[in-house]
């Protein structure tokens, strides 16, 4: 066996359908449209949720809800990820914003909640945008410092 004799197995390919080349390809006529029709038409593509005319199904539902243009979304981040964070040496020091963007925990230009799952072992001061209780009282146990921004 050669690169120039190798085929496909028998049966695997076919010939496409060739549309719109006349009567004597056996699909002449409509070329497969059907009679008239929207779908017959040049140009013809449905519109996301179109349903014949028949009323769309997102505009016969009621709408409900709020959506509020203020509000802030904060990024959580754990007292025992930043726990992991100390005894991996990654951080040292006072915990800023800009030491969390340094090692990957929260984009440059997020809001930072802390979050009081987990614990805290060291004494250190952590500055964010916003602390939950249970955070602050554990940061103020290990005998350190909740700064809020």
């Amino acid at each position: 066996m050669n690169l120039n004799n190798i085929q496909p197995a028998a049966g695997s390919t076919f010939n496409s359908k060739r549309i719109g080349r006349g009567q004597g390809s056996g699909k002449g006529g409509t070329s497969t449209k059907g009679h008239k029709g929207q779908k017959a038409r040049a140009g013809y593509s449905q519109k996301i949720g179109f349903e014949g005319g028949q009323m769309p199904l997102q505009r016969r539902l009621p709408k409900f809800g709020f959506k509020n243009v203020n509000r802030k979304e904060f990024r959580g981040v754990n007292l025992d990820t930043i726990q992991t964070l100390i005894e991996n040496k990654s951080i040292t020091g006072d915990i800023t914003k800009e030491v969390l963007v340094e090692n990957g925990i929260v984009s440059k230009n997020e809001l930072v909640k802390i979050m009081g799952r987990g614990e805290l072992k060291s004494a250190v001061s952590i500055s964010a945008d916003k602390f939950t209780k249970s955070a602050e009282e554990l940061i103020a146990k290990a005998g350190g410092k909740a700064i809020t921004l």
